[in-house]
This record gives C-alpha cells, sequence and structure tokens, in this order.
C-alpha cells in the first residue's frame, strides 16, 4: 500500500486538493452572494478567481512540489496556471453549450463528463507544462 501511495502520491493529492478547490469556490461564492450580497456574476468570478488562487499554490507546494523560486518564474507559473484554467473554463462552458443547449443532452451526464475531461487537461497541463521540472 505504502507503495502505491508513493507512486501515484501527485495524482492522489491532485484529486484530494481539487476536492477542496470545489470547496473553496462554493464557500467563497456563498459568502459573496448570500453574505454580502453581491449580484450572480461577479460572486461567481470572485469566487472562481480564489478557487485557482487556492489550487495554484497547493498544486505548486504538494502536488507538483515546483521549485521555482524566482520572481519571474513564479510569475510564469501563475500565468500559465490561470491561463490555462481560464482555457479548460472556457472549454467546460462550450461542452455544455453544445451538448446540453444545441443537442439536448442530459445535463448532469455531460456536466460529468465534461468535468472529468478538464480534470485530467487540467493534471496534464500542470504537470507537462505549468510546473515542469525547470530551471530557475
Amino acid at each position: 500500500m505504502a507503495e502505491f501511495l508513493k507512486k501515484h502520491r501527485h495524482i492522489i493529492f491532485y484529486l484530494i486538493f481539487g476536492v477542496l478547490t470545489t470547496a473553496v469556490n462554493f464557500v467563497v461564492y456563498y459568502i459573496c452572494a448570500r453574505l454580502l450580497n453581491i449580484d450572480t456574476v461577479p460572486s461567481t468570478i470572485i469566487a472562481w478567481v480564489a478557487a485557482v488562487l487556492f489550487a495554484y499554490i497547493t498544486n505548486r507546494k504538494w502536488v507538483f512540489e515546483s521549485q521555482v523560486t524566482t520572481r519571474k518564474g513564479i510569475l510564469i507559473e501563475i500565468a500559465m496556471f490561470f491561463l490555462f484554467r481560464l482555457a479548460t473554463g472556457i472549454l467546460d462552458t462550450v461542452i455544455m453549450y453544445i451538448t446540453v443547449d444545441v443537442w439536448a443532452f442530459n445535463e448532469l451526464i455531460m456536466k460529468i463528463i465534461s468535468n472529468i475531461i478538464v480534470i485530467i487537461l487540467n493534471y496534464v497541463f500542470s504537470k507537462l507544462l505549468i510546473f515542469r521540472k525547470r530551471k530557475n
């Protein structure tokens, strides 16, 4: 069991922090929308930014263990992380629009499929592009 955990540590941590990122998104949205009475779209944007920032910090430190320490390197990581997350967020929206609004597929099934695609792409982008081993 210990060998399995060691071998798949990145994926396990990625999934754990993914659940926590979702929780951050919901909590921040709730605080903004319900407690602070901010409109839906700004609340959604604030929650998304908070969740992506949380995801960046946890992915950088515990999932992919980035060794980048220079200000420039960290800024590049942050920019790439936010841009790829924005891209997969747009992809999620496009998938949902086409499959649910245009083709009238079941929205819950499509949301599950879309989220699986997004989760896999986010992991691949993070592992191969954003947090790849590079010089400072």
